[in-house]
């Protein structure tokens, strides 16, 4: 195993460590004092905490919950997807339910229940998607999302987890009201917003469009100072009939600036069109 596999091996296990710490922290301190039902495993083991608080004292405890619920889960995705799939997402199922055995519950929002829903969104979308950007998830709704996802791929898997999340929503609506539901979907949608975001801004570029009468000399500047590679595109002014080679080059955000200061310095009348690129893979980029 080459270095550079065991360093992106470990990144994903700590990323998955501080994931699943993240998620726990927003379930246990914030979200389950207020009784926000926000959806997941998480959500129903709110539901059974407190549903079983006059059978068992305290109430089954959030972790075995999560465990019990997650083993029928885990079973189908073996079937469908093989246990190497699985290999991560064990390994951050086991962990939120240990996070949710020893971590300290600290009252943030007290009872306000506005601040309850956003710091519960943003401790649990910035924990899911340190989560998925291991290609892992914690399991319940999260997997059985993944998998809904590996037949309809035109939809992310936090879209996904939405639609399944408000149903589970509405069962909390039914226990505790609906204002208690209108809070936690302001929670949810913090959570699939910021998901989003952690997963795109991990792979986020820029791709830059350049039309110059200096190509040659430009695309020498870029593979010199920039170490990024250059395609130069054939193309033909319509108004003007010229023909000349147009310039396209993907770099990562920090470097857009740089690789715009080079084209004015280099061609004072080039034409720079600069873009969002979601997802890079590639040499110099994210491995396939």
């Amino acid at each position: 195993m080459s270095g550079t596999n065991t360093k992106a091996i470990i990144r994903n296990y700590l990323l998955i460590i501080a994931g699943t710490a993240l998620m726990a922290f927003g379930t246990a301190s914030v979200l389950e004092p207020a009784s926000l039902i926000t959806g997941g495993f998480t959500g129903i083991s709110i539901i059974v905490k407190q549903l079983t608080e006059s059978l068992v004292p305290g109430g089954i405890p959030l972790s075995v919950t999560n465990l019990i619920l997650n083993i029928p889960v885990f079973l189908i995705a073996v079937r469908l997807k093989g246990f190497r799939y699985l290999i991560h997402t064990i390994f951050a199922t086991v962990m939120l339910s240990f996070w949710l055995s020893v971590l300290p519950v600290i009252p943030l929002a007290g009872d306000d229940l506005l601040l309850s829903a956003l710091y519960g969104g943003i401790f649990m979308g910035t924990g899911i998607g340190l989560v998925f950007a291991t290609q892992a998830t914690t399991g319940g709704t999260d997997l059985i999302a993944a998998l809904i996802q590996h037949f309809l791929r035109h939809y992310s898997i936090s879209s996904i987890m939405w639609i399944i999340d408000t149903a589970i929503v509405l069962l909390g609506a039914y226990l505790y009201g609906i204002q208690m539901a209108l809070y936690a979907i302001i929670a949810i949608y913090l959570t699939s917003k910021i998901s989003d975001g952690i997963i795109d801004g991990l792979k986020f570029s820029k791709a830059a469009f350049i039309i110059t009468d200096k190509p040659d000399e430009l695309a020498a500047l870029v593979m010199d100072r920039l170490d990024r590679g250059v395609t130069g595109i054939s193309s033909v002014g319509m108004y003007s009939g010229t023909a000349r080679t147009m310039l396209f080059c993907v770099v990562a955000k920090k470097e857009i600036v740089l690789l715009k200061d080079l084209s004015k310095s280099c061609d004072p009348g080039a034409f720079v069109i600069v873009t969002d690129v979601r997802e890079v893979l590639g040499e110099g980029f994210t491995r396939p």
